[in-house]
C-alpha cells in the first residue's frame, strides 16, 4: 500500500511539473540538454491528459483536465488512506 502511496506522489508532483513547463515554453525555449527531461515529463504526463481532454474541452483557453486529474488522484489517496 505504501507503494500505491507514493507513486500516486510521484505522478501528482510530475504533473505538476508538466503545469509548470507548459507555462514556462511559451515564454522561454529550453536548453538542448534539458530536453531529454522534458520529453520524459510530457511522455509521462499525455496519455492520462490525452483522455481527459476527450471530455473536458478548454475553457477560455486554459485546459481543465489537470484540474480534473489531481482532484481525481486526491479523491484515490484519501480513499486507500495515503
Amino acid at each position: 500500500m505504501e507503494f500505491v502511496c507514493i507513486a500516486l506522489s510521484v505522478y501528482t508532483f510530475i504533473l505538476f511539473i508538466r503545469i509548470i513547463l507548459s507555462w514556462v515554453s511559451m515564454a522561454w525555449s529550453p536548453p538542448p540538454g534539458l530536453t531529454p527531461f522534458i520529453r520524459i515529463i510530457y511522455d509521462l504526463t499525455e496519455p492520462i491528459l490525452a483522455f481527459f481532454r476527450r471530455y473536458i474541452p478548454p475553457m477560455g483557453g486554459f485546459d481543465l483536465s489537470p484540474l480534473v486529474i489531481f482532484l481525481i488522484l486526491a479523491v484515490v489517496r484519501r480513499q486507500i488512506g495515503c
